[in-house]
């Protein structure tokens, strides 16, 4: 049984969702403020958290960030109408996904089960790896990709990617030379129900760019082809 942590001020809220993911089959965990909930991840390690931005005291950005330096439990933010910042700075965080309010049970449902999909997904590609050949490696220009540990090496040094960074990365890295849309990406990357934007994309290549030490002016690796989308350069001087 899949254990989900709803994490909003709002009793109401709490419960209407948490009544409709238990009719899903799903265990439910409720928090209503930052300490309650890292409490439950520590205690519980919840299956998927969906957590509201606007929270009292330690707001959901706060929660997101603690939360991603222990785990990698994917994380469904509740922002506000209109408010494409918290969507962005969300997905900076860690988020996975978001969904805006007010939202219609359907659509939140729907993510939930998205996520949950793409989630074991993960775990099963992870378990292919786990039985593949020690060393299988992906090397472009300077830049190794080691898919059995999940471990990214560039120019020498280590670089630490959230999950689906790495995800990304390794995927442009397979198809060096070919380009992408963003809608190719978010199908083949995040999983072909994705319900997000294709901002989503923009947020990680730019994360990935700072921690590869790239530019987008200047790129090593990735590169951005102007109203297409981005693709892994062949290898450059």
């Amino acid at each position: 049984m899949v254990t989900i942590l709803i994490v909003d001020d709002e009793t109401n809220l709490r419960e209407t969702v948490g009544y409709n993911l238990r009719r899903e089959g799903h265990q439910v965990l409720q928090a209503a403020d930052g300490p309650a909930a890292l409490g439950a991840v520590e205690r519980e390690s919840p299956d998927l958290i969906i957590l509201d931005v606007m929270l009292p005291g330690m707001d959901g950005f706060e929660i997101c960030r603690r939360v991603r330096q222990r785990s990698n439990v994917p994380i469904l933010m509740l922002t506000a109408k209109d408010s494409e910042i918290d969507r962005v700075v969300g997905l900076e965080l860690g988020a996975d996904d978001y969904v805006v309010k007010p939202f219609s049970m359907r659509e939140l449902t729907a993510r939930v089960r998205a996520m949950l999909r793409r989630s074991q997904l993960a775990v099963t590609a992870a378990a292919s790896w786990e039985r593949a050949e020690p060393g299988t490696r992906l090397e472009v220009d300077g830049l190794s990709i080691d898919l059995l540990r999940r471990r990214i090496v560039c120019r020498g040094e280590p670089v630490h990617l959230k999950p689906k960074e790495f995800d990304l990365l390794a995927y442009l890295a397979a198809h060096p030379g070919r380009v992408f849309t963003r809608e190719v990406l978010l199908e083949n990357v995040w999983g072909y129900d994705y319900a997000g934007d294709t901002r989503t994309v923009d947020v990680h290549i730019r994360s990935l760019r700072e921690k590869l030490g790239e530019s987008a002016d200047t790129p090593r690796w990735i590169e951005t082809v102007r109203g297409v989308g981005y693709r892994c350069r062949e290898g450059s001087g």
